[in-house]
């Protein structure tokens, strides 16, 4: 059986390719497939249509506008896949804001890439959904048992923190930002993993794609932590974004915010891509949630506190 040549067009697809043991095999990548750091040596398949170098309210003007229109706000390089030739390409069918889209990629197949790859479609929408997609990504290229190895692992991981945190009488507030301008809160698999990390989430519920909340109502809940996550911003992008939410009329008077438990963390690489480093995401969490108990070395690359 011959190596499979493998095109990922989404972020956490290639973390879970790369871990079950098949960057090897990748020919491509997508403009957003940047871990581990190796995949940056891989052709860029795809591009976006959104000016990201905007404010988050300008961003999520764009996003709103291009897919009230039914249009995908990424495009895929079809002739540069059938140049590479891909036998397996894989995607998602989440949210088409977040990765190149299903559709988009079959566009591009049947119009120019002769190589007739199988194309794999991932549709994470909870912590149990990311183990399947692990499973389905480990059978499509062949290898089933390599998928229950990094599972078990994972999983041992995960259950070390919910053990640790089972034991501690305090479950902190949280509220987790996905979004600063206009405010969304983070659902799908952050609230499973908030409870793994023993904190109760202030607002949303998993395996459901992430809504829009007003300010008045963090105000009204109170969160004890706020951790500010937003979809493809990294900390020091996030640290820019945040003047609008703290301007708000009330921000000072959150209780988060007088003890000094705001967190900007990296929500490009952590918790907006399901795939392995979901772990690395529970603690981090852990760590803001029970600083006493947990420290993972995750401090100032995974998140720092906020200093406004």
């Amino acid at each position: 059986m011959s190596e499979p040549r493998i095109v990922s067009l989404i972020a956490s697809a290639t973390e879970i390719v790369c871990a079950l043991g098949f960057e090897d095999c990748m020919v491509g990548r997508s403009h957003e497939c940047d871990y581990p750091a190796s995949v940056e040596r891989l052709p860029v398949c795809s591009s976006s249509k959104v000016d990201v170098d905007g404010s988050s309210r300008a961003i999520d003007d764009q996003v709103r506008s291009i897919v009230a229109e039914a249009l995908s706000v990424y495009r895929v390089d079809g002739r540069l896949l059938d140049e590479l030739s891909p036998t397996v390409i894989v995607t998602q069918t989440q949210c088409e804001v977040c990765a190149v889209s299903l559709k988009d990629v079959e566009e591009a197949v049947c119009a120019l890439v002769s190589s007739e790859p199988r194309i794999v479609s991932l549709a994470p929408m909870d912590l149990g959904d990311v183990f399947v997609d692990i499973r389905t990504v480990a059978a499509t290229l062949g290898r089933p048992e390599r998928a229950e190895r990094l599972n078990a692992g994972l999983t041992a991981r995960l259950d070390a923190i919910r053990e640790r945190s089972s034991r501690l009488a305090e479950r902190p507030t949280i509220a987790c930002i996905e979004w600063i301008d206009p405010l969304m809160h983070a659902e799908n698999w952050v609230p499973e993993l908030v409870e793994i990390a023993a904190g109760s989430v202030m607002l949303g519920e998993a395996g459901r794609h992430s809504g829009y909340f007003e300010f008045e109502q963090m105000m009204e809940a109170d969160p004890d932590v706020i951790a500010v996550m937003p979809c493809g911003f990294d900390i020091p992008r996030t640290a820019a974004e945040m003047p609008p939410l703290a301007a708000r009329p009330g921000w000072s008077d959150l209780s988060a915010v007088k003890s000094g438990r705001v967190f900007l963390t990296d929500g490009n690489q952590y918790f907006n891509r399901p795939g392995p480093r979901v772990v690395e995401s529970a603690e981090i969490l852990a760590e803001l949630l029970h600083p006493e108990v947990f420290d993972f070395g995750h401090r100032g690359s995974g998140w720092t506190e906020w200093v406004g």
